[in-house]
């Protein structure tokens, strides 16, 4: 198992790694899609929302298709480019800090033919493991607020794309004009200091070299999202009890509900970014 040079990088792996972790985002989160998702109505389940956000994402990438390459930087278990792979055709590196998740993914795109087509790499996003100049397009959901260096991320990404690449993720955010402390809770549970904010990320986007083509305002589906993960829990309560520690169940409990006042109250934001690499 890797050691990486920050303790907060192995602090997260070593989380995504644990049982507790795996089993309780495979489960109840979805599997194929570890993040957000837009709900268009009351109906929508978390694979459904979440599967529309891949497919909104992608629509945006220019040029997307059969001859391209594309990698996803902290992936999970790799669904977002299954999708992407099977829809557009691209060569696809699903790139991931967790061992385990990793090796979930290698399972279902073996079970699904496309073993061939998407690489699951071991690694963190902070340094990654590709030569410079190797990608027309960079993709990430919900990943980067992990990071102790987010600017950092920025540059590697801008590294590895080809001249003219480009870059498009999401990201759960603090609001640009958000109140000092109310968000404790929310980065302790991330074992962070802050979140990056929309203004943020145009600043450091436009500092590393990247032109911001767009932004796409989604902060109404960010409570919306963890209420159905904590409805979904809740619901499943006494199953997911089997695989899924008590404490866990009761500490995710507990933290989804911060992100929950944290996007009611205006605190919190989610948004999606298109870079083109200048």
């Amino acid at each position: 198992m890797a050691e990486y040079d920050s303790e907060v990088i192995n602090v997260a792996r070593d989380y995504y790694n644990s049982s507790d972790a795996d089993n309780f985002y495979f489960h109840v989160w979805g599997g194929e899609d570890l993040h957000l998702g837009i709900y268009l109505s009351p109906q929508d389940t978390i694979r459904i929302a979440s599967r529309r956000t891949v497919a909104r994402m992608a629509a945006k990438l220019d040029g997307l298709g059969e001859g391209t390459s594309i990698i996803d930087l902290g992936g999970g278990y790799g669904g977002s480019m299954r999708y992407v792979v099977k829809t557009y055709g691209p060569h696809a590196v699903n790139l991931n800090l967790s061992e385990a998740e990793n090796q979930r993914g290698r399972k279902m795109n073996a079970e699904q033919g496309l073993a061939d087509r998407l690489e699951m790499l071991d690694g963190a996003f902070e340094n990654v493991p590709r030569d410079d100049v190797s990608f027309d397009f960079a993709w990430s959901e919900d990943a980067i607020l992990h990071s102790p260096d987010r600017e950092r991320v920025l540059r590697e990404v801008h590294r590895v794309l080809k001249p003219g690449g480009q870059f498009i993720f999401t990201d759960p955010m603090q609001t640009d004009d958000v109140p000092q402390g109310v968000l404790e809770p929310v980065y302790k549970r991330i074992n962070l200091a802050s979140l990056a904010s929309p203004d943020y990320y145009r600043q450091t986007a436009q500092k590393v070299g990247f032109e911001v083509s767009s932004y796409e305002d989604l902060h109404i589906h960010l409570p919306r999202h963890y209420q159905a993960v904590l409805d979904e829990l809740t619901r499943r309560d006494e199953e997911i009890s089997k695989i899924v520690s008590r404490e866990y169940i009761e500490n995710m409990k507990t933290g989804l509900r911060h992100w929950i006042d944290g996007g009611n109250n205006g605190y919190l934001t989610w948004g999606m970014f298109h870079l083109v690499k200048r």
